[in-house]
């Protein structure tokens, strides 16, 4: 469970990226502003995860 969420993770990091260059490239800042946040939560997410694995 706990690969699976990692692997989400990352993906959801990298779809933030690609929504963030897809705003800069077509000058949305919407969707770059969207990407950066998705990003964010992924990373976020990854810490937790990073703490759940210390404690294990």
């Amino acid at each position: 469970m706990a690969n699976q969420d990692k692997l989400e993770n990352a993906a959801n990091e990298k779809v933030g990226q690609a929504k963030e260059a897809l705003g800069k490239v077509t000058d949305d800042e919407s969707l770059e502003r969207e990407g950066k946040v998705d990003q964010t939560k992924a990373n976020l997410k990854q810490a937790a995860e990073k703490v759940k694995d210390a404690f294990r």
